[in-house]
């Protein structure tokens, strides 16, 4: 990436204003600041740096961690043993704080990241609390509940100090800010949102939890290190729950991915409290009122108010035209073979969703799927593209055995798919909604690379026109074909579409019929589900009727309409009653 390009990149996403804003507090201290200010700003730097990881793994992941506050007081304590007893190491003292933090992330992020929802956030929970109980009850190493003092900082406490903390938060905030700006950011969103639509273009979500996770303790034990060197003493209470309690309310309040709501949320954790100090007991009342009153006014943060702001004052300049997008030029391997089905079998629970299913799709054929509501189409999708796993039987696509793999793994296989209810992220640009589909590519491509390839896909299936719409702003049938387009981009062998013209106008459906066929005739095998028997007799050249699990039909297009089984499961009447 370009110097200039960067640049603007970061003018863009956030971190521009937080340097701006950092270098109007540091005038404002050099002028007015004594020894309190400056150490409490410092504070604030470190929170800074706490609330910034947590954005990572709450804000990008979305994981709902407890852990992080044992993290930071995790790396307090490493930063407090290494300067009381291994003085000659001071240089360390930081980077030793962030690689303890992120190795206990790493071991516990194994076991408790295949957990969902509450169970994360409980297993999470666990593991701070014994963070805390270790540091109340190992007296000999943590000084137990009188902790240890005497903690001596890298730097000068005061100035040098506070230019460290915040430079290190700058530091951390402009590679974070890089990093989200390009092709990860909409990589992140969609696994965030839609873990089974990332994994179906080729992306491990378990993997890109666990980075976040890992970065995210990286953070906030290079947190507590600093955190410990400006107060100069240690006890059990960095550890505490109140710490992860603070935390959260920082991001909530600052806003969960913007590195400039990180500075913000912390500042005015740190600096709240002492506003209200003149109410002396219910000084706490006055935090929590306060607290309350921003999520009230900004639910997506200050940061979210700091963005509107800048968008009012300066619009965003909308291009008078665009240059016509570029075809792909991305190649593709060698077609892997035919999609074989043999005897498959899925049950849940006493349904018996898939009964003995067997077909073969040849390379570049376009087959249709039909049935009536309950036949186990949506299901045979799901198994043929790992989203859940077949209790019997054996799928396999050229040599390779599809069973049993992870969905991300099929994928890279050449698999790419679209689902029955639109998988998109509502806030993302439909461009960017495409563009996610080339993150599996090696070389990876720049955002900007990958948005131009995203609108030609769009305008060749007739919607350029919604490339820099949102997509929750997108009629049913529009999004349809932006999830088609995303699916196409990953240059699959195998294309499985689940009910792809629901939504869609009769001329809308022609359209995209054409457009499909064009892409098998490119050699891009279609297995495709759908209830207009039309639509696919446009687009298709075989039937496959499914009834209750069971295969009823398989042919021709025609002779699989004209067949009595078909006539039955669709319309529930025999050739006769027709007749009749």
């Amino acid at each position: 990436m370009k110097p200039g390009s960067t640049l603007r990149i970061l003018l863009a996403q956030g971190p521009a204003p937080a340097l701006a804003a950092a270098g109007a507090a540091l005038a404002w201290l050099a002028l007015a600041g004594d020894s309190y200010t400056i150490r409490l700003a410092t504070l604030a730097g470190a929170q800074a740096l706490l609330v910034l990881g947590y954005q990572l793994v709450f804000g990008h992941a979305g994981a709902l961690s407890l852990a992080q506050g044992g993290l930071f007081g995790l790396g307090a304590y490493v930063a407090a043993l290494l300067s009381l007893h291994v003085p000659w190491a001071m240089a360390l003292t930081l980077p030793a704080a962030a690689l303890a933090a992120m190795l206990v992330a790493a071991m516990v992020g194994v076991a408790v990241l295949r957990l969902q929802t509450h169970y994360f956030a409980l297993a999470t929970l666990a593991v701070a609390q014994l963070i805390h109980l270790a540091a109340v009850n190992l007296e000999t190493l943590t000084g137990g509940a009188n902790g240890l003092a005497g903690i001596l900082p890298v730097v000068p406490r005061g100035w040098p100090m506070l230019l460290l903390v915040w430079g290190l938060f700058g530091a951390a905030g402009w590679m974070v800010a890089r990093v989200l700006a390009g092709l990860a950011g909409p990589v992140l969103d969609l696994a965030r949102e839609h873990p089974q639509a990332a994994q179906s273009l080729g992306i491990d979500v378990a993997a890109l939890r666990f980075s976040a996770f890992v970065a995210g303790a990286g953070l906030a034990g290079l947190a507590g290190a600093l955190h410990a060197q400006v107060v100069g003493v240690v006890s059990p209470d960095v550890a505490d729950m109140p710490v992860m309690i603070g935390c959260l309310i920082a991001t909530v309040i600052g806003g969960r991915r913007a590195v400039l709501g990180a500075a913000l949320g912390a500042i005015l954790l740190t600096h709240a409290p002492e506003w209200f100090r003149f109410l002396e007991n219910r000084h706490l009342i006055a935090f929590g009122l306060l607290a309350l009153a921003m999520v009230i006014v900004a639910p997506d943060g200050l940061a979210a108010l700091v963005t509107d702001a800048r968008r009012r004052l300066r619009p965003p300049v909308t291009p008078t035209s665009a240059p016509a997008p570029q075809p792909p030029t991305v190649a593709r391997a060698a077609a892997p073979g035919t999609l074989r089905l043999e005897s498959v079998g899925k049950s849940f629970g006493g349904v018996r969703a898939l009964d003995g299913v067997s077909f073969e799709v040849a390379p570049a054929e376009a087959v249709g799927v039909i049935g009536p509501n309950g036949s186990g189409k949506t299901t045979l999708v799901n198994v043929v593209t790992g989203i859940i796993a077949a209790d019997a039987g054996r799928i396999s696509l050229g040599s390779e055995t599809l069973r049993d793999r992870a969905a991300y793994a099929i994928a890279r296989l050449g698999v790419s798919r679209t689902f029955q209810q639109a998988q998109l992220v509502a806030a993302a640009p439909a461009e960017d909604a495409v563009a996610a589909a080339a993150w599996r590519r090696s070389p990876r491509p720049s955002l900007p690379a990958a948005r131009a390839e995203a609108s030609h896909w769009l305008a060749r299936l007739d919607a350029g026109s919604d490339a820099a719409r949102p997509c929750g702003a997108l009629p049913a049938g529009r999004r349809r074909l932006v999830e088609v387009a995303r699916a196409l981009m990953a240059r699959p062998h195998l294309l499985v579409l689940d009910e792809p013209g629901a939504g869609l106008s009769r001329s809308e459906r022609a359209a995209l019929a054409r457009h499909l066929r064009a892409v098998c005739a490119e050699g891009t095998t279609l297995l495709i589900i759908d209830h207009d028997i039309d639509f696919l007799a446009a687009c298709t050249n075989r039937l496959i009727c499914l009834d209750r699990g069971q295969v009823v039909a398989d042919g021709p297009v025609e002779a699989v309409r004209r067949d009595p089984r078909v006539r039955l499961a669709w319309f529930g009447i025999d050739h006769e009653e027709g007749a009749a």
